[in-house]
């Protein structure tokens, strides 16, 4: 370095500068860092807006790929082919019924086109999915004379043995209510406000958990919707088991379903619709193959309108010894000592056999019987013998039914061994084989001897339900169901003998044949069942229905435990009832049943109210005769034709009145109230009943559906579309309510 170039001058003036540019960077960098939250500002901006870009045409991508996966068939059907959902619609695009199909087999395997050879070639869809399930969806041709009705078929194949169809049909996000089925302990009015595990969709004893002794593979739900199993499907039903659903299942077992009628299981059902539930039923009932009054002869409606119009007197002892010519004859007695009550029919358990399947006239207890029936005859009575299908193994007839083969037999036997069962308080008993060609004039030359020798006038089948059946029974025809059985008997001999009433049925008897009720025992909760239960069964398609005796059974499932052994029970004395166990029912609850009974279709007695030696039960029963046969007789006789020509049931739900919610009707505060009311009921469309149902209670809540309705207590006109709280119904007085014409005000 020149000694030119340094001196302290130019030292200074380097430190400086270097200092002025440290300053100014320092100074910087405050700028640099306030600027950055504004970057940070913009970037994040700029992310959430990729990210909300990405998210949109994700979801549109989604989104288009479950449209273009949802098809729409048939106007009214939506289906989503990977969720296996069906929507339908009503003709104003409300979303009526919704159903998971197929809900054991959700996100499994791809859905293809079926094959040609598996097509139907009918118009219908056909959908597989492999090796597992194959889907047939059709529209079905419309009726000419139903207008408003779209009906669709749904049929589906399972293609293994560990495959079953399995379809649920939601109604809480529908937001709607189904009715009929059947009724169980668990069951009630309507049929979502119940729960029941998966079970064999056949006949039981409605205390337990199976379904109740009626049944019709029908639902009908408050928006126009009905779902019509077909009867050859092997079907079990839930309702609400998980979620709020309740859903249908298709399976073979070793009992309900044994006999196969394809290799791997089938489900078929019809969804029909309409614009409202009232007009969907009607027109579903209406528009059988033949109307109910085809080929009914005049002594048939004679027995139609005497039923209705006369009291069946139930002489029911619960042992046999108990069971007398001079038994009959006094009832009857006391009958026409009453005064005001009508003759009727005189209806006979079991116990006019020695054993049950004898199918003849014990002579031991009734030698006289010819002059007892004839005085019943002179008296104005008309006598029903009850009739089983059940052999006792302890009868005269079981040894010739065995050497016959007329007897139902067990599974892959050789046909001579026969197949036994228990039946009510039978420990052991065979069943006739009613498919055999032999069995039919068997059973025809017993009854008729019955009839020719005591001019009896009709008989009551006491069939039992399906588990009355044996276990591994086999027929000589293969059944699809062992309810089969029941259907088969009835139409046998609902032609050639005159039947006034069965005990359980899953098809429609030709009237004047009446389906009975459950029994049900003497109390308070069992009285609750009985309209619930009544007018499920109406609503299946059973017009013409029987309910049990006033006051309760004394025969009821399970009653067989509080039996002493019939065997050496002929000195028991019978005016005891602390050990016979028919006790009187108690005081108000009789009266509530009588007054309940008085407006049902038919009225069975078996304690008389002369038995309570109280004027109150005297008196209320004189008024509630007088009340039926002025009132309720004359709308149950108009009504009658409405039933044979339509199906529609004597006595009906609030919601298939006119105007009421559901029905096509006005809204208003109680839109919702018809389609849950259980505890009242109407007479056709003109008369609301709502009985007291609960002990020690004078008021109740009254719901009275759109009109004008008259008070049956005090005469006062009433405002319908409404809740009347706390109405005041006397314990010997009923609440009923007559329709109006709407014009009337004073």
């Amino acid at each position: 370095m020149d000694d030119d170039d340094y001196s302290p001058s130019n030292s200074v003036t380097s430190v400086n500068s270097l200092a002025s540019l440290l300053r100014e960077k320092l100074q910087s960098i405050p700028q640099k860092i306030r600027k950055k939250p504004t970057d940070y500002k913009l970037r994040a901006f700029v992310g959430l807006m990729f990210l909300a870009v990405v998210f949109f045409v994700g979801f549109a991508y989604v989104l288009y790929h479950q449209q273009a996966a949802t098809k729409a068939y048939f106007n009214n059907v939506q289906f989503n082919e990977p969720k296996k959902l069906i929507r339908i619609f009503n003709a104003d695009e409300v979303e009526i019924l919704r159903a998971r199909l197929a809900v054991s087999h959700q996100g499994k395997s791809e859905v293809y086109p079926c094959l040609p050879e598996h097509q139907h070639h009918d118009g219908s869809i056909c959908l597989e999915w492999l090796h597992s399930l194959r889907f047939y969806l059709k529209s079905l041709p419309r009726d000419p004379g139903v207008d408003n009705t779209t009906c669709f078929n749904i049929h589906w194949k399972a293609l293994s043995n560990s495959i079953f169809p399995n379809d649920c049909f939601d109604w809480s996000d529908t937001k709607v209510h189904w009715y009929g089925g059947g009724q169980s302990i668990n069951l009630t009015w309507p049929l979502d406000t119940g729960t029941i595990q998966y079970t064999p969709f056949i006949t039981g004893d409605i205390q337990n958990s199976q379904m109740g002794n009626v049944l019709t593979r029908y639902l009908i739900n408050s928006k126009g919707a009905a779902i019509i199993i077909d009867e050859e499907t092997p079907l079990y039903i839930s309702v609400n088991a998980r979620n709020k659903e309740i859903c249908l299942l298709a399976k073979y077992d070793d009992f309900a379903y044994a006999n196969r009628l394809t290799e791997y299981a089938e489900m078929k059902y019809n969804i029909c619709i309409s614009t409202d539930m009232k007009s969907l039923h009607s027109s579903i009932h209406s528009h059988r193959s033949a109307p109910l009054w085809d080929g009914l002869k005049p002594i048939d409606m004679h027995i139609l309108e005497s039923l209705i119009s006369e009291p069946v007197w139930q002489i029911a002892p619960r042992f046999k010894h108990e069971l007398k010519a001079e038994t009959i004859s006094k009832y009857t007695e006391d009958v026409i000592y009453l005064g005001f009550l009508k003759q009727g029919h005189v209806l006979i358990n079991e116990f006019w056999q020695n054993e049950i399947g004898d199918l003849a006239v014990d002579t031991s207890r009734f030698e006289t019987l010819n002059e007892t029936v004839d005085k019943l005859h002179r008296r104005g009575f008309k006598v029903a013998f009850t009739v089983q299908p059940f052999i006792s193994t302890e009868s005269a007839n079981f040894g010739e039914c065995v050497q016959k083969r007329l007897l139902i037999s067990e599974r892959n036997s050789d046909r001579r061994i026969p197949a036994l069962t228990r039946f009510k308080s039978l420990a052991s008993a065979g069943v006739l084989d009613i498919t055999n060609s032999k069995t039919v004039p068997w059973i025809m030359n017993k009854l008729q001897a019955v009839i020719d020798k005591y001019d009896i006038d009709s008989f009551y089948f006491d069939l039992g339900t399906a588990y009355d059946m044996p276990h591994y029974y086999q027929c000589e025809k293969k059944l699809i169901n062992p309810d089969q059985y029941k259907t088969a008997f009835i139409k046998t001999f609902e032609k050639t003998l005159k039947v006034i009433g069965v005990s359980s049925a899953v098809s429609l008897p030709s009237p004047p044949v009446f389906v009975s009720l459950p029994p049900f025992e003497s109390t308070w909760e069992a009285m609750r069942r009985v309209i619930p239960t009544m007018l499920t069964y109406g609503i299946n398609g059973y017009p013409f229905i029987m309910p049990g005796a006033v006051g309760g059974d004394i025969y009821w499932p399970g009653s067989e435990q509080f039996l002493p052994s019939s065997k050496g029970s002929a000195d028991i004395n019978i005016t005891d009832s602390a050990h016979n166990g028919i006790d009187l029912p108690e005081v108000e609850l009789y009266m509530r049943w009588l007054q309940m009974a008085t407006f049902l279709p038919v009225m069975k007695f078996t304690h008389l109210p002369s038995k309570y030696n109280d004027e109150r039960v005297l008196e209320m029963a004189k008024n509630l005769t007088s009340l039926r046969q002025k009132v309720v007789t004359p709308l149950l006789l108009k009504y009658k034709r409405s039933a044979l020509e339509e199906g529609l049931p004597l006595v009906r739900p609030l919601w298939l009145v006119p105007g009421a919610a559901g029905a096509g009707g006005a809204g208003g505060a109680g839109a919702d109230a018809a389609l849950l009311v259980r505890d009242e009921f109407c007479v056709g469309d003109e008369l609301v009943v709502a009985p007291i149902l609960y002990p020690n209670t004078t008021t109740r809540e009254v719901y009275l559906p759109a009109g004008l309705w008259q008070d049956g207590i005090d005469g006062s006109l009433r405002k319908g579309n409404r809740w009347m709280h706390e109405y005041r119904v006397p314990v010997d007085r009923v609440a009923y309510f007559i329709r109006k014409p709407d014009d009337m005000r004073f």
